[in-house]
């Protein structure tokens, strides 16, 4: 394996961390927004933060 083979396998290893990370950050932007709709839901529907801890 020679000087540039190495470059080129760091380089896509780095983008590819990346991009994991990227798509992590979404799943979890998501999951807040996902967390915020239900607690509105909840609330429209009139039930407390307790209520919804007995629900779930």
């Amino acid at each position: 394996m020679d000087k540039s083979d190495l470059l080129s396998t760091l380089d896509s290893e780095t983008k590819s961390s990346k991009s994991k990370a990227s798509k992590r950050k979404w799943r979890e932007i998501e999951a807040i927004h996902d967390r915020h709709q239900l607690r509105q839901e909840l609330r429209e529907l009139g039930m407390s933060a307790e209520d919804e801890l007995d629900f779930l």
